[in-house]
Protein backbone atom coordinates (compact mmCIF):
# COMPACT_ATOMS: atom_id res chain seq x y z
CA UNK A 1 0.00 0.00 0.00
CA UNK A 2 1.38 3.22 -0.88
CA UNK A 3 2.34 5.34 2.21
CA UNK A 4 -0.40 8.13 2.75
CA UNK A 5 -0.13 11.37 0.07
CA UNK A 6 1.38 8.91 -2.34
CA UNK A 7 -0.46 7.93 -5.56
CA UNK A 8 -1.25 3.96 -5.68
CA UNK A 9 0.40 2.23 -8.61
CA UNK A 10 -1.27 0.38 -11.16
CA UNK A 11 -0.59 -2.85 -9.67
CA UNK A 12 -2.00 -1.97 -5.95
CA UNK A 13 -5.64 -2.97 -5.49
CA UNK A 14 -7.59 0.43 -5.59
CA UNK A 15 -9.11 1.46 -2.32
CA UNK A 16 -11.63 4.50 -2.02
CA UNK A 17 -11.27 5.76 1.34
CA UNK A 18 -7.14 5.78 0.67
CA UNK A 19 -7.26 7.65 -2.59
CA UNK A 20 -9.92 10.41 -0.95
CA UNK A 21 -7.56 10.83 1.78
CA UNK A 22 -4.90 11.10 -0.88
CA UNK A 23 -6.96 14.08 -2.47
CA UNK A 24 -7.54 15.88 0.86
CA UNK A 25 -3.46 15.80 1.55
CA UNK A 26 -2.71 17.22 -2.54
CA UNK A 27 -5.37 19.87 -1.73
CA UNK A 28 -3.71 21.19 1.35
CA UNK A 29 -0.74 21.03 -0.11
CA UNK A 30 -1.85 23.27 -3.20
CA UNK A 31 -3.26 25.67 -0.56
CA UNK A 32 0.08 25.84 1.08
CA UNK A 33 2.19 26.55 -1.81
CA UNK A 34 0.11 29.46 -2.83
CA UNK A 35 0.78 30.93 0.55
CA UNK A 36 4.26 30.59 0.53
CA UNK A 37 4.47 32.35 -3.16
CA UNK A 38 2.14 35.39 -1.28
CA UNK A 39 4.97 35.59 1.42
CA UNK A 40 7.32 35.11 -1.54
CA UNK A 41 6.44 38.10 -2.74
CA UNK A 42 6.91 40.60 0.32
CA UNK A 43 3.17 40.00 1.53
CA UNK A 44 1.39 38.13 4.36
CA UNK A 45 -2.32 36.62 4.87
CA UNK A 46 -4.29 40.12 5.50
CA UNK A 47 -5.85 37.83 8.29
CA UNK A 48 -2.95 36.26 9.64
CA UNK A 49 -1.42 37.43 13.06
CA UNK A 50 1.89 37.57 11.19
CA UNK A 51 1.07 40.61 8.99
CA UNK A 52 -0.97 42.12 11.93
CA UNK A 53 2.57 42.69 13.86
CA UNK A 54 4.58 43.93 11.08
CA UNK A 55 1.79 46.50 10.60
CA UNK A 56 2.05 47.82 14.33
CA UNK A 57 5.57 47.90 14.38
CA UNK A 58 5.42 50.08 10.68
CA UNK A 59 3.07 52.45 12.60
CA UNK A 60 5.63 52.58 15.75
CA UNK A 61 8.28 53.16 13.49
CA UNK A 62 6.50 56.00 11.60
CA UNK A 63 5.38 57.58 15.26
CA UNK A 64 9.10 57.34 16.72
CA UNK A 65 10.39 59.19 13.65
CA UNK A 66 7.92 62.24 13.98
CA UNK A 67 8.47 62.73 17.55
CA UNK A 68 12.55 62.58 17.06
CA UNK A 69 11.58 65.31 15.09
CA UNK A 70 9.17 67.21 16.66
CA UNK A 71 11.63 66.93 19.36
CA UNK A 72 14.80 68.58 17.30
CA UNK A 73 12.14 71.70 16.30
CA UNK A 74 11.12 72.55 20.16
CA UNK A 75 15.05 72.45 21.60
CA UNK A 76 15.94 74.64 18.08
CA UNK A 77 13.05 77.77 19.34
CA UNK A 78 13.93 76.98 23.15
CA UNK A 79 17.91 77.80 22.34
CA UNK A 80 16.54 80.94 19.83
CA UNK A 81 13.77 81.99 22.56
CA UNK A 82 16.30 82.57 25.35
CA UNK A 83 17.92 85.48 23.71
CA UNK A 84 16.82 88.98 25.15
CA UNK A 85 14.37 90.27 23.17
CA UNK A 86 14.81 93.96 21.96
CA UNK A 87 12.90 96.62 23.64
CA UNK A 88 10.00 98.53 21.96
CA UNK A 89 9.23 101.66 22.81
CA UNK A 90 6.41 103.52 21.07
CA UNK A 91 6.78 107.81 19.63
CA UNK A 92 4.65 110.03 17.70
CA UNK A 93 5.93 108.34 14.44
CA UNK A 94 3.32 107.24 12.05
CA UNK A 95 4.64 105.13 9.19
CA UNK A 96 3.65 101.94 11.74
CA UNK A 97 7.63 100.33 11.15
CA UNK A 98 8.66 97.69 13.35
CA UNK A 99 11.91 98.82 15.09
CA UNK A 100 15.23 96.89 14.10
CA UNK A 101 17.38 96.65 17.17
CA UNK A 102 21.02 98.44 16.93
CA UNK A 103 23.70 96.34 15.90
CA UNK A 104 26.48 98.03 18.45
CA UNK A 105 28.87 95.07 19.68
CA UNK A 106 29.58 95.19 23.60
CA UNK A 107 33.23 95.09 24.02
CA UNK A 108 33.02 92.14 26.85
CA UNK A 109 30.91 89.33 25.34
CA UNK A 110 30.79 90.19 21.78
CA UNK A 111 27.08 90.22 21.40
CA UNK A 112 24.70 92.80 19.73
CA UNK A 113 23.19 95.72 21.77
CA UNK A 114 19.56 95.05 21.65
CA UNK A 115 18.65 97.56 24.21
CA UNK A 116 17.90 100.05 21.60
CA UNK A 117 15.45 100.57 18.65
CA UNK A 118 16.76 101.75 15.54
CA UNK A 119 12.93 103.45 14.83
CA UNK A 120 9.88 104.26 17.18
CA UNK A 121 6.71 102.38 15.98
CA UNK A 122 3.64 105.01 16.42
CA UNK A 123 2.01 105.97 19.62
CA UNK A 124 -1.37 107.12 20.74
CA UNK A 125 0.05 109.42 23.40
CA UNK A 126 -1.83 112.29 22.35
CA UNK A 127 -4.04 114.63 24.10
CA UNK A 128 -3.92 118.33 26.07
CA UNK A 129 -0.96 118.95 27.41
CA UNK A 130 -2.23 120.87 30.50
CA UNK A 131 2.18 121.80 31.78
CA UNK A 132 2.54 123.55 28.39
CA UNK A 133 3.18 127.02 29.34
CA UNK A 134 3.45 126.96 32.68
CA UNK A 135 6.86 128.12 32.63
CA UNK A 136 6.96 131.44 34.78
CA UNK A 137 10.57 132.98 33.01
CA UNK A 138 11.22 134.69 35.66
CA UNK A 139 14.66 136.55 34.65
CA UNK A 140 18.49 136.07 35.82
CA UNK A 141 19.18 138.32 38.68
CA UNK A 142 22.67 139.82 39.62
CA UNK A 143 24.37 137.49 42.58
CA UNK A 144 25.34 140.35 44.61
CA UNK A 145 24.45 144.00 44.83
CA UNK A 146 26.03 146.78 46.95
CA UNK A 147 28.00 143.73 49.12
CA UNK A 148 24.99 141.47 49.61
CA UNK A 149 24.03 138.95 48.46
CA UNK A 150 20.94 139.44 46.29
CA UNK A 151 19.73 136.20 45.39
CA UNK A 152 18.80 132.56 47.46
CA UNK A 153 21.34 130.07 47.52
CA UNK A 154 22.87 128.65 44.44
CA UNK A 155 23.71 125.36 43.03
CA UNK A 156 26.65 123.49 41.43
CA UNK A 157 27.83 123.44 44.89
CA UNK A 158 31.14 121.65 46.20
CA UNK A 159 29.86 118.33 47.89
CA UNK A 160 32.72 116.95 48.89
CA UNK A 161 31.68 115.51 52.56
CA UNK A 162 32.15 117.91 55.04
CA UNK A 163 32.36 121.10 52.98
CA UNK A 164 29.80 123.61 53.77
CA UNK A 165 28.58 127.39 52.24
CA UNK A 166 29.18 130.60 53.61
CA UNK A 167 25.92 131.27 53.27
CA UNK A 168 23.84 131.52 56.06
CA UNK A 169 20.25 130.47 55.77
CA UNK A 170 17.29 129.39 57.66
CA UNK A 171 15.55 126.38 55.96
CA UNK A 172 16.65 123.05 55.56
CA UNK A 173 16.86 120.46 52.25
CA UNK A 174 14.49 117.31 52.47
CA UNK A 175 16.61 114.54 53.76
CA UNK A 176 14.40 111.33 52.95
CA UNK A 177 13.59 110.38 49.02
CA UNK A 178 11.50 112.84 47.04
CA UNK A 179 8.39 110.30 46.62
CA UNK A 180 7.97 110.05 49.93
CA UNK A 181 7.47 113.99 49.96
CA UNK A 182 4.74 113.63 47.20
CA UNK A 183 7.11 114.72 44.71
CA UNK A 184 7.87 112.91 40.54
CA UNK A 185 9.91 113.54 38.55
CA UNK A 186 8.91 116.20 35.85
CA UNK A 187 12.30 115.95 33.06
CA UNK A 188 15.39 114.94 32.81
CA UNK A 189 18.30 116.06 31.27
CA UNK A 190 22.25 116.49 31.37
CA UNK A 191 25.36 118.45 31.49
CA UNK A 192 28.76 118.31 29.48
CA UNK A 193 31.05 117.16 32.77
CA UNK A 194 30.17 118.15 36.42
CA UNK A 195 28.50 121.39 37.29
CA UNK A 196 28.91 120.22 41.44
CA UNK A 197 32.54 119.09 42.47
CA UNK A 198 33.59 115.84 44.53
CA UNK A 199 37.17 115.95 45.59
CA UNK A 200 38.37 112.70 44.29
CA UNK A 201 35.78 111.68 42.07
CA UNK A 202 35.12 114.77 40.08
CA UNK A 203 37.35 116.96 40.54
CA UNK A 204 40.28 119.41 38.54
CA UNK A 205 42.51 115.93 38.33
CA UNK A 206 39.49 114.35 35.72
CA UNK A 207 40.40 113.33 32.44
CA UNK A 208 38.44 112.18 29.46
CA UNK A 209 38.94 112.25 25.70
CA UNK A 210 39.26 115.43 23.45
CA UNK A 211 35.69 117.58 23.98
CA UNK A 212 34.17 117.18 19.95
CA UNK A 213 32.25 120.15 19.55
CA UNK A 214 31.13 120.65 23.03
CA UNK A 215 27.62 120.55 24.05
CA UNK A 216 24.93 121.33 21.70
CA UNK A 217 22.68 124.24 23.12
CA UNK A 218 24.87 126.81 22.47
CA UNK A 219 26.94 127.06 25.10
CA UNK A 220 30.72 125.24 25.23
CA UNK A 221 31.26 125.18 28.66
CA UNK A 222 32.16 122.01 30.17
CA UNK A 223 32.66 121.23 33.90
CA UNK A 224 34.88 118.65 36.02
CA UNK A 225 35.41 115.13 35.00
CA UNK A 226 35.59 111.77 36.77
CA UNK A 227 38.96 110.15 37.07
CA UNK A 228 37.69 106.82 35.74
CA UNK A 229 38.65 107.29 32.11
CA UNK A 230 41.65 105.08 30.56
CA UNK A 231 42.53 105.77 27.12
CA UNK A 232 44.23 102.22 26.74
CA UNK A 233 40.57 100.42 27.50
CA UNK A 234 38.83 100.05 24.36
CA UNK A 235 35.22 100.51 26.53
CA UNK A 236 36.57 103.96 27.04
CA UNK A 237 37.51 104.95 23.34
CA UNK A 238 35.61 102.46 21.08
CA UNK A 239 32.78 104.64 18.97
CA UNK A 240 28.95 104.06 19.81
CA UNK A 241 26.60 105.06 17.25
CA UNK A 242 23.45 106.75 18.96
CA UNK A 243 20.20 106.30 17.61
CA UNK A 244 18.22 108.84 19.60
CA UNK A 245 20.93 110.72 22.00
CA UNK A 246 22.85 113.97 20.21
CA UNK A 247 26.09 115.24 20.74
CA UNK A 248 27.45 112.38 23.07
CA UNK A 249 30.86 110.97 22.89
CA UNK A 250 32.23 107.15 24.55
CA UNK A 251 34.72 108.53 27.70
CA UNK A 252 33.23 111.57 28.31
CA UNK A 253 31.82 112.65 31.98
CA UNK A 254 28.13 113.66 32.42
CA UNK A 255 26.12 115.12 35.13
CA UNK A 256 22.85 113.36 34.74
CA UNK A 257 20.10 115.79 36.78
CA UNK A 258 16.18 114.69 37.51
CA UNK A 259 13.90 117.57 38.80
CA UNK A 260 11.34 116.83 40.85
CA UNK A 261 7.81 118.76 41.90
CA UNK A 262 4.93 118.30 44.31
CA UNK A 263 3.07 120.38 41.74
CA UNK A 264 3.80 117.55 38.56
CA UNK A 265 1.40 116.11 36.53
CA UNK A 266 2.54 113.27 38.72
CA UNK A 267 1.33 109.68 37.29
CA UNK A 268 0.07 111.21 33.94
CA UNK A 269 0.72 111.33 30.61
CA UNK A 270 1.91 114.94 31.08
CA UNK A 271 4.65 114.53 33.85
CA UNK A 272 7.40 115.24 31.94
CA UNK A 273 7.86 117.63 30.36
CA UNK A 274 10.75 120.58 28.51
CA UNK A 275 11.70 122.68 29.59
CA UNK A 276 11.99 121.06 33.15
CA UNK A 277 9.72 124.61 34.87
CA UNK A 278 6.87 123.48 32.64
CA UNK A 279 6.64 120.26 34.72
CA UNK A 280 7.97 121.63 38.07
CA UNK A 281 5.13 124.42 38.03
CA UNK A 282 2.26 122.18 36.14
CA UNK A 283 -0.26 122.56 38.92
CA UNK A 284 -1.60 125.85 40.15
CA UNK A 285 -1.61 127.02 43.69
CA UNK A 286 0.63 124.19 45.25
CA UNK A 287 4.06 125.69 45.92
CA UNK A 288 3.97 127.10 49.26
CA UNK A 289 7.59 126.29 50.19
CA UNK A 290 9.87 125.23 47.52
CA UNK A 291 12.50 124.01 49.38
CA UNK A 292 10.11 121.20 50.36
CA UNK A 293 8.68 120.88 47.50
CA UNK A 294 11.01 121.13 44.46
CA UNK A 295 14.30 119.03 44.33
CA UNK A 296 16.55 117.61 41.90
CA UNK A 297 18.60 114.37 41.97
CA UNK A 298 21.70 114.40 40.25
CA UNK A 299 24.30 111.78 39.44
CA UNK A 300 27.80 111.65 37.57
CA UNK A 301 28.77 108.95 34.48
CA UNK A 302 30.91 108.11 32.32
CA UNK A 303 30.31 106.56 29.20
CA UNK A 304 31.33 103.27 27.92
CA UNK A 305 31.03 100.74 25.19
CA UNK A 306 30.07 97.58 26.96
CA UNK A 307 26.90 96.46 27.34
CA UNK A 308 27.76 94.75 30.59
CA UNK A 309 27.42 98.47 32.29
CA UNK A 310 23.61 98.87 30.63
CA UNK A 311 20.76 99.87 33.06
CA UNK A 312 17.20 99.77 31.74
CA UNK A 313 15.46 102.78 32.95
CA UNK A 314 17.80 105.63 33.36
CA UNK A 315 14.80 107.95 32.37
CA UNK A 316 12.62 107.78 35.73
CA UNK A 317 15.60 109.05 38.18
CA UNK A 318 19.01 108.52 40.26
CA UNK A 319 20.04 104.81 40.15
CA UNK A 320 19.67 103.55 44.01
CA UNK A 321 21.95 99.80 43.66
CA UNK A 322 24.61 98.45 44.95
CA UNK A 323 27.40 101.81 45.91
CA UNK A 324 25.08 103.88 43.36
CA UNK A 325 22.74 106.45 45.32
CA UNK A 326 24.31 106.02 48.50
CA UNK A 327 27.37 108.50 49.37
CA UNK A 328 24.03 111.50 48.77
CA UNK A 329 24.93 115.21 49.80
CA UNK A 330 21.91 117.15 50.21
CA UNK A 331 21.65 120.93 50.47
CA UNK A 332 19.47 123.52 49.54
CA UNK A 333 20.42 125.98 46.28
CA UNK A 334 18.57 127.30 42.69
CA UNK A 335 18.48 126.11 39.24
CA UNK A 336 21.69 125.87 37.04
CA UNK A 337 22.93 125.77 33.40
CA UNK A 338 25.14 127.58 31.73
CA UNK A 339 23.74 131.21 31.68
CA UNK A 340 24.17 131.37 35.20
CA UNK A 341 27.37 132.02 37.34
CA UNK A 342 28.93 133.87 40.18
CA UNK A 343 27.46 137.43 38.64
CA UNK A 344 24.20 136.33 37.21
CA UNK A 345 22.54 134.37 39.34
CA UNK A 346 19.39 131.92 39.44
CA UNK A 347 15.88 133.38 40.58
CA UNK A 348 15.00 129.78 41.32
CA UNK A 349 15.66 129.30 45.14
CA UNK A 350 15.79 127.55 47.37
CA UNK A 351 15.38 123.98 46.33
CA UNK A 352 16.72 121.05 47.82
CA UNK A 353 19.27 119.23 46.05
CA UNK A 354 20.52 114.93 45.95
CA UNK A 355 23.42 114.74 44.77
CA UNK A 356 25.46 111.25 44.22
CA UNK A 357 29.43 112.53 45.77
CA UNK A 358 30.88 109.15 43.42
CA UNK A 359 31.29 108.36 39.58
CA UNK A 360 30.03 105.80 38.09
CA UNK A 361 30.35 103.82 34.58
CA UNK A 362 27.52 103.41 32.37
CA UNK A 363 26.67 101.90 29.14
CA UNK A 364 26.46 104.06 25.97
CA UNK A 365 22.95 102.68 25.03
CA UNK A 366 21.84 103.29 28.41
CA UNK A 367 21.44 106.72 27.53
CA UNK A 368 20.55 105.95 24.10
CA UNK A 369 17.55 103.86 25.58
CA UNK A 370 16.63 107.15 28.00
CA UNK A 371 16.73 109.38 24.60
CA UNK A 372 14.83 107.02 22.44
CA UNK A 373 11.92 106.84 26.05
CA UNK A 374 12.52 110.85 26.00
CA UNK A 375 10.62 110.79 22.56
CA UNK A 376 7.91 108.49 23.45
CA UNK A 377 6.85 111.42 26.03
CA UNK A 378 3.23 113.32 25.29
CA UNK A 379 5.71 116.55 25.05
CA UNK A 380 8.24 117.75 22.95
CA UNK A 381 11.76 116.73 24.73
CA UNK A 382 13.16 116.73 21.79
CA UNK A 383 15.41 119.81 23.22
CA UNK A 384 16.92 117.85 26.29
CA UNK A 385 18.41 114.92 23.55
CA UNK A 386 21.64 116.66 23.99
CA UNK A 387 24.11 117.78 26.75
CA UNK A 388 23.72 121.27 28.69
CA UNK A 389 26.58 123.54 29.08
CA UNK A 390 27.60 123.45 32.73
CA UNK A 391 27.93 126.60 34.76
CA UNK A 392 31.45 127.31 36.51
CA UNK A 393 31.61 126.23 40.32
CA UNK A 394 29.44 128.10 42.25
CA UNK A 395 31.54 130.23 44.66
CA UNK A 396 31.61 129.39 48.72
CA UNK A 397 29.70 133.15 49.90
CA UNK A 398 26.63 131.87 47.21
CA UNK A 399 26.34 128.32 48.80
CA UNK A 400 23.93 127.42 51.96
CA UNK A 401 25.58 126.45 54.92
CA UNK A 402 23.31 123.76 55.39
CA UNK A 403 24.66 120.94 53.77
CA UNK A 404 23.58 117.18 55.13
CA UNK A 405 26.49 114.72 55.64
CA UNK A 406 25.98 110.50 54.62
CA UNK A 407 25.49 110.00 58.74
CA UNK A 408 22.06 112.66 58.01
CA UNK A 409 23.85 114.99 60.41
CA UNK A 410 23.67 119.05 58.93
CA UNK A 411 26.81 121.39 58.41
CA UNK A 412 25.94 124.65 60.39
CA UNK A 413 28.43 127.20 59.64
CA UNK A 414 29.37 127.19 63.47
CA UNK A 415 30.96 123.62 62.84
Amino acid sequence: MAPKGEEPTKEEAFDPDEYMDYLKIKQMQKEGGAGASSGARGGVCPGGQNGIMLILLVIISICAILMVAELGSVISFASHSSQPAPVIINNGDSSGSIPTSSSVKSVSGGEESQHVPNELPPTNNVGENVCEGKNPKVPNAQCIVDAVVNVGPQAGANVTKGYKGDLVVDYKPILTPYWQNGMCPVNVHWHLGTEHYSLGQYDETGTGPKIEGGSTDGQEESGFQCKLYDATDVKFTRPYEFKHCIGMQVGQTYEVHWPHSAAGACNTPNQYQTPFYDGVFCRDDILTDTAQQVGVQSQVFVIVNDESYFYPDLFRGMIVDGEMGQDIAKYTGSSTGSARSNTVCSPYSPITWHVDRKCHLISASTFDKMCADMKTQRDDMSDDLHPHGSRALVSDNLVANNQNDRRGRLLRASE
